[in-house]
């Protein structure tokens, strides 16, 4: 498709645009061809990152689920308006899906819901979002996030694990990957309560064979922390675990190395860092030492080591922000270790909302005042933000992702982090020893330098949906299975809007639709030329990712402590869906063009303004004189007027019903024409994708249902979900004594949610909602993006005080 080959161009200009910005510091002759396979790989791999900001950490069965997605380039952090499509899914304990959506993005930004059944199970879930283009990397970078539901109708603390059975679970990390004989090495560790999935305090010793201890160690923050010690050769040394004094767990350190390579990181303050280079029975050589962060290399050296260790002396200037990878490699151009550093960002987003009152009463009006800037020049800046107001209790805790730890600390590191936002707090004492430990226990690259190094073509099974949804599939022989290459395959989605596509298929058979404007639960009907060949069979794919990360989710831990707030909750679930239950699926119209894919048509007949005729042959012959009717010995033809040349085309046009097409003429001849409410003849040629064809006839029923028409047996007909409509928030307003004095409960714990918040070129933004029935403390949540890619958040509460 010409349309199709010019986005392909497009995206891969703007790659090249994003990646152009490099600030290699004094490239040696000895690190080029290493910098060189590193900037040929990254102008090939754009990264995309995707955050989505939840209305809340907790829900029960029967409520919705809001959120919205923010997708930006790796590189900057910039809203990156290239893929249109999200896909967000919500994952139960065994990461089998339960919700599905395609998410429809403008401008790197969309916004959706999820209604939560009562047929969930209670327990603990994961959200995870992605795009097309993300499935060609590891699951580990699609944004997760975990939340806590609870089916109030089933026994809700039947499903929490037995606590006082608990098994625990650590693992150590050495600073570059592993234990060297003879050197002071830095291992890491991390302890974790295998049931919560949360970090413990504990009392750690290392002890060697003779059972003397070699190091006495305990976790700074969340069960990770770190120790220093010198193992000797051939030692084999046990950690020991403690919890309350009771012996809980042994383990076992792998057996140290007696050569390889050692790379140790010092702070040392606010002006640089000190990297040391230590060889362990390896022979004298040149080594190299590459830093990067998000694919930009800010440092790039070489050094000859040998018996003595080398340092590297890196201004923290020359770093980028965010987490740097400083990677080693021999003089053979292998990566033998490497080491992560943190740079906390200087220029954030800052958000300020200052509320009208001090507390409210109920179904009182909250009046919130915005104001977003930036934080080194204090200048303002508009925003893009999405807020959200919810009640606290004791099952609903304060528990949020912040964008700016996601995108710049979380969306970068493995595995899942405990309280991520923690290590951004000032009361965290040894904050940037904290992170250190963090990056030293989830650190790991979005690559394989092996790949790189030797030049290896990345290759992309999925492209980023830049014009809209594909649906793929594949054509294979029914006798056989087999797939089916060059065969055109046409896609039809009845419907009062014409839809119709077409594609030819590849290699393995399969076909991609780029589909556009593709919205709820449609039918679509997928097929080839039945009047040419009958022979192949269609499979049309889920476009929802089947890998999975390997980061597990948090235990669920629900007890009879919080059985009041559950109990409460349910109320007000209940009486939020009965009194306003009609509020709850009200959708806003998409922006959709509702022309046909062809156009205005050349003639256009709304059969009712004429006399009806019982059959079609009498509509074709008697109205509709640019399309000649011909019976041959193999059935009725259509030989449509080519009006630009004043002549008729030989060959059948496209004959569609409903946005389907029909191959064989003879059956659409033999249609009702009384359920046919329009025809739209194109005297010309035109082209849809790889095909031209010698005019178009379009038929339309009133329903846009096919009206009963039969299709070919061999045809796909099955039900597809389209992208998600967007659902619109309700909340009453009391702006009347009238409304304030309605006897109609109003218990909702969820005040206001909104994705699509602004504040104009001066920075500034106002928010108006009403409180509810319900008396308490909640909390306002506002999450933003700037284009220039600040990012920014701010948390604050307000109370609401039943009248005395």
């Amino acid at each position: 498709m010409i349309h199709t080959h010019f986005n392909r161009a497009s995206f891969f200009l703007i790659m090249l645009c994003l990646c152009f910005v490099s600030n290699a510091l004094g490239q040696s002759r000895s690190t080029s061809g290493i910098v060189q396979s590193f900037d040929k790989y990254r102008l090939k791999a754009l990264q995309e990152k995707l955050f989505l900001h939840l209305d809340r950490p907790a829900y029960i069965s029967g409520e919705t689920l809001w959120f919205k997605a923010y997708t930006v380039d790796g590189d900057l952090h910039k809203p990156l308006d290239i893929s249109k499509v999200a896909y967000v899914e919500v994952l139960n304990a065994e990461n089998t899906p339960v919700l599905q959506a395609k998410i429809p993005l403008s401008k790197g930004m969309g916004n959706g819901s999820f209604i939560l059944p009562f047929t969930l199970e209670s327990g603990q879930y994961t959200v995870r979002a992605y795009t097309s283009w993300m499935k060609n990397f590891s699951p580990d970078f699609f944004f997760h996030s975990q939340i806590t539901i609870v089916n109030t109708l089933k026994n809700a603390e039947a499903a929490a694990p037995a606590l006082q059975n608990r098994e625990y679970e650590v693992q150590f990390f050495p600073e570059s990957g592993n234990l060297l004989s003879g050197i002071e090495n830095k291992v890491a560790f991390k302890a974790v309560d295998i049931v919560t999935g949360k970090g413990i305090d504990f009392e750690g010793e290392l002890r060697d064979e003779e059972g003397d201890i070699v190091a006495q160690f305990t976790p700074a923050h969340l069960g990770i922390g770190h120790f220093n010690f010198i193992p000797k050769a051939g030692v084999q040394y046990v950690a020991t675990l403690r919890v309350h004094g009771k012996e809980v767990l042994s383990k076992p350190l792998d057996a140290s190395l007696a050569a390889g390579y050692h790379l140790k990181l010092l702070d040392n303050g606010p002006e640089t860092i000190n990297l040391t280079l230590q060889t362990v029975g390896m022979p004298h050589e040149q080594l190299y030492l590459l830093g990067h962060a998000r694919q930009i290399i800010s440092v790039s050296e070489d050094r000859y080591v040998g018996q003595e260790a080398v340092t590297f002396s890196v201004p923290k200037s020359s770093l980028s922000e965010g987490i740097t990878h400083f990677t080693v490699f021999n003089s053979k151009g292998q990566p033998v270790c490497e080491r992560l550093y943190f740079k906390r960002p200087a220029e954030k987003l800052l958000v300020e909302a200052i509320a009208d009152k001090d507390f409210y009463a109920n179904r009182d009006k909250v009046k919130l005042s915005l104001e977003t800037s930036g934080s080194g020049t204090k200048s303002s800046v508009p925003a893009n933000l999405s807020m959200a107001v919810y009640k606290l209790d004791a099952f609903q805790q304060a528990i949020t992702t912040d964008m700016g730890t996601y995108l710049w600390l979380l969306s970068d590191l493995k595995g899942t982090i405990e309280d991520p936002d923690s290590y951004f707090k000032e009361t965290l004492q040894h904050t940037d020893e904290a992170i250190d430990n963090l990056l030293l226990t989830h650190g790991w690259s979005r690559f394989a330098w092996k790949d790189i190094l030797d030049n290896k073509e990345p290759v992309y099974a999925y492209l980023p949906e830049m014009d809209g949804h594909f649906i793929q599939g594949k054509v294979t022989k029914i006798s056989s299975g087999i797939p089916v290459s060059n065969v055109t395959t046409y896609l039809g989605s009845p419907g009062k809007h014409i839809r119709f596509y077409n594609a030819v298929s590849n290699m393995q058979g399969e076909f991609r639709f780029e589909v556009k404007d593709f919205f709820g639960a449609r039918e679509i009907v997928v097929q080839a030329n039945n009047a040419k060949d009958t022979t192949y069979s269609f499979q049309v794919y889920s476009p929802f990712s089947n890998r999975f990360a390997s980061q597990k989710a948090f235990g669920y831990n629900i007890t009879s402590a919080v059985e009041p707030e559950l109990a409460q909750r349910h109320l007000e679930m209940q009486v939020h869906n009965n009194y306003f239950k009609k509020y709850t699926n009200l959708f806003k119209a998409p922006l959709v063009d509702s022309l046909a894919f062809y156009g205005i048509p050349d003639d256009q007949y709304l059969l009712d303004d004429y006399k009806r005729f019982k059959v079609m042959e009498e509509v074709m012959r008697e109205y509709v004189p640019r399309v000649m009717v011909r019976k041959r010995r193999d059935g009725f033809h259509f030989h449509v007027h080519d009006s630009p040349h004043k002549a008729v085309f030989e060959e059948d046009p496209l004959v569609l019903l409903d946005g389907v097409p029909v191959f064989d003429v003879d059956r659409i001849m033999a249609f009702d024409p009384l359920k046919v409410k329009r025809l739209d003849v194109t005297a010309s040629k035109f082209l849809v994708g790889p095909h031209l064809y010698n005019g178009i006839v379009s038929y339309a029923t009133y329903n846009g249902d096919l009206g009963g028409f039969k299709l070919s047996p061999h045809a796909l007909l099955m039900e597809y979900e389209g992208m998600q409509l967007e659902r619109e928030f309700y909340a009453p307003t009391y702006d009347s004594e009238a409304a304030k004095s309605s006897r109609l409960a109003d218990f909702r714990n969820l005040l206001f949610w909104s994705p699509n918040l602004r504040t104009d070129k001066n920075g500034k933004g106002t928010v108006e909602f009403y409180t509810s029935d319900l008396a308490g403390k909640y909390i306002i949540v506002v999450q933003g993006l700037s284009a220039d890619g600040k990012v920014g958040s701010k948390i604050l509460t307000l109370e609401v005080k039943q009248p005395i």
